[in-house]
């Protein structure tokens, strides 16, 4: 049993909106389905950190839900800023028991346990924004991040943290969300969000303050879910 993650899918299925347009995405469903079956089984778990489906309503996951309940291994989702489908915890849940997605699970407010280690974290936010509504956003996904990390203490477990948006990129540092992660003595955390070998280039992979970073973007890592530390 292990724990692995990626994130950005960005699936289509049972929308018109492929990211196989974009340079290094072609036939990346595919590719996605061939590398998760290489390395997942039943037995391990994948975070899934963010972007997961174009669909504007939860009614319109279904094939894409489908996809990802067919591949191996539990699956932990978090929501990303373009999962426009994401309503209530229990809303969702609701909507993956009635339709059978059994495999799937939702991070929000809560934690996880898998092979030792205590699965938390959020969305958190664009780490670019400044003005007054960026402020009470961000506010409340430190509250989630804190509220989800001390469900994970709870466990006894290592925390390890996922988020969507990454806290720091090139120079520029969400202070609010590492300092919450400083002061929980978090050692991992892993973000996505970011496309491109041009931004790539820039993104904070490694040690900053005390923090492992690590994107897992899935055009970052070649569309394979990668090992959790």
């Amino acid at each position: 049993m292990a724990v692995y993650a990626i994130a950005d899918l960005h699936l289509s299925l049972g929308t018109d909106k492929p990211m196989d347009v974009f340079s290094g995405w072609s036939d990346y469903v595919k590719r996605l389905e061939s590398n998760w079956r290489k390395l997942i089984t039943d037995d391990d778990t994948v975070v899934i950190a963010g972007d997961i489906s174009w669909a504007m309503r939860l009614e319109e996951c279904d094939e894409d839900f489908a996809f990802i309940h067919s591949l191996p291994g539990k699956k932990i989702l978090i929501k990303g800023n373009h999962d426009y489908w994401w309503g209530t915890k229990k809303k969702i849940e609701e909507y993956i028991e009635e339709k059978g997605f059994y495999s799937i699970r939702i991070l929000f407010n809560n934690s996880y346990s898998a092979d030792g280690l205590a699965i938390c974290g959020t969305r958190g936010w664009n780490y670019e924004s400044a003005g007054e509504k960026d402020t009470r956003i961000l506010n409340r996904e430190v509250g989630r991040l804190e509220m989800s990390i001390a469900e994970a203490e709870k466990s006894g477990l290592t925390p390890v943290v996922f988020l969507h948006y990454p806290p720091v990129y090139d120079t520029i540092v969400c202070e609010e969300i590492i300092k919450t992660l400083k002061s929980h003595n978090i050692k991992h955390c892993y973000y996505g969000h970011l496309h491109g070998s041009a931004t790539h280039r820039h993104a904070v992979v490694g040690e900053f303050e005390g923090i492992y970073f690590h994107l897992i973007s899935c055009d970052y890592t070649g569309f394979y879910p990668v090992p959790v530390v």
